[in-house]
This record gives structure tokens, C-alpha cells and sequence, in this order.
């Protein structure tokens, strides 16, 4: 197992071996499409990504990205789009104009916006993952409450948000999840739900 402070050191060693932030981003995001691919039936499915402004989020845009080639894709974008990490902007600028990415930036907002119920949905939850820090700010304990609400496939990327990933304390709410695909090593957080947990490699080395 790995915690989140290991992963950061393991992340530093990688960036001063020359791979990039974006690269190891990039290559998370593929990782995540060819998971959920692989394990679910995504026939007539319509993916959509709940995505907050940090890496995680990044994470989820590079996966839509690489799913918007094969299926009807929509982004939600929770967040402050002026707080989104560099990294997190850059696969944002990449993919805005080949799918629909809808910025959420308050509870209102959200409360307008509705899914057709005929519509098969996989829901993709890449809103907080390893960078939860404490009480949840609006728009996200909202976003969890929709993501919960609606009815479909549900993979977490990394770490279901809300949930600590070195403790599994739910902190307030939790993203409900039938999956996640996590990055390099177990999380102690999710030693609980390792028969719902894939761990994949992103070519981080060893701990």
C-alpha cells in the first residue's frame, strides 16, 4: 500500500527525473479510459465526468478526452475555473472543443441542470480524489449529492472523493462507487473496498 504523502515524494522523484507532471496526468487519464473500458459494457452508454480544478480533475479530463472518440461524452467542470491547476487547464484548453464542458460553480447552478431518464450514464467521479484537505466547500458537497442522486455505472478516479485516502474516513459525504481505478498502489483508505479496486501503473518506480 502507498499513502498520499508517498505518492507526492514518488510524484517529486518523477519530476526530477524529467517526466512531467502533464506526462504522468496524461498517462493516469489513459489508464482510467482503458479500465473502464475493459470492465464494463459501454454500449449505447453516455460518460459523464464529474471533474474538480485540481489533478484529479485533470485525471478525468484526459480520460474524457481519450472517450470522446468512441462515445457521447459531457464534462461537468466544478470549481473556479480561475483556481484550476496549470495542468488541470491545459487538458481543459485540449479538450473544450471536441466535448461539451459545463463550469459549476455553485449549488443554484447545479439545481437547473437535468439528465434525460431514458439516457444509460456512466458516472466518472474525479472531483477531489488525494487532494481532499478538510470541509468541503461549495459547489462539491452538491456535486456529490447529484453524482449520487443519478443512476448509472460509478467509477471513482484514484479515490472516491470525500473519502481520506490514507484513513477511509468519509469527511461529510462521500461520491457512491460500483469501481475505482487507482493510481500505482493500493490507498490504506481503500483497503476496505479492495474487491471494487483496480491498481494501475502510471510508471511512477518504486517506493
Amino acid at each position: 500500500m502507498i499513502t498520499s504523502g508517498q505518492m507526492r515524494e514518488l510524484e517529486k522523484r518523477a519530476l526530477a527525473k524529467d517526466i512531467s507532471l502533464s506526462e504522468l496526468i496524461e498517462r493516469a487519464g489513459q489508464k482510467v479510459f482503458k479500465a473502464i473500458s475493459e470492465r464494463f459494457d459501454l454500449a449505447h452508454k453516455h460518460i459523464v465526468f464529474f471533474c474538480g480544478v485540481g489533478n484529479n480533475g485533470g485525471d478525468g479530463l484526459v480520460a474524457a478526452r481519450y472517450f470522446c472518440s468512441h462515445y457521447p461524452v459531457l464534462v461537468l467542470l466544478f470549481g473556479d475555473k480561475d483556481k484550476i491547476s496549470d495542468e488541470a487547464w491545459e487538458n481543459y484548453e485540449k479538450i473544450k472543443k471536441q466535448v461539451n464542458v459545463l463550469n459549476i460553480t455553485s449549488a443554484e447552478e447545479l439545481s437547473k441542470f437535468h439528465f434525460q431518464p431514458h439516457l444509460q450514464l456512466v458516472l466518472v467521479d474525479a472531483l477531489i480524489g488525494l487532494g481532499i484537505k478538510g470541509p468541503l466547500h461549495e459547489p462539491f458537497p452538491a456535486a456529490i449529492d447529484f453524482y449520487n442522486y443519478l443512476s448509472g455505472i460509478k467509477v471513482s478516479v484514484d479515490v472516491p472523493s470525500g473519502i481520506h485516502p490514507d484513513t477511509g474516513e468519509v469527511l461529510e459525504k462521500c461520491c457512491d462507487f460500483d469501481w475505482v481505478v487507482t493510481f500505482h498502489d493500493l490507498k490504506p483508505g481503500l483497503e476496505k473496498f479492495v474487491e471494487k479496486t483496480q491498481v494501475v501503473d502510471i510508471g511512477l518506480g518504486r517506493k
